[in-house]
């Protein structure tokens, strides 16, 4: 199964997007029980929500 995980596993309190690879608390949490559809969906997602917080941390 592909993950996205960094092994930064540290959550933004503002976005509350983990600062290693950019899911949601509920997204780690329900990763193994999603469907590659929906797996695929969100890591497509990932790159544009970790380029939008590294501009908020500017």
């Amino acid at each position: 199964m592909q993950t996205p995980c960094q092994n930064i596993c540290q959550i933004d309190e503002a976005t509350r997007l983990c600062l290693g690879c950019g899911r949601s608390l509920r997204e780690i949490g329900s990763w193994t029980q999603l469907s590659n559809d929906e797996r695929s969906d969100i890591m497509a997602q990932l790159p544009a929500r970790l380029i939008q917080f590294s501009e908020l941390k500017q």
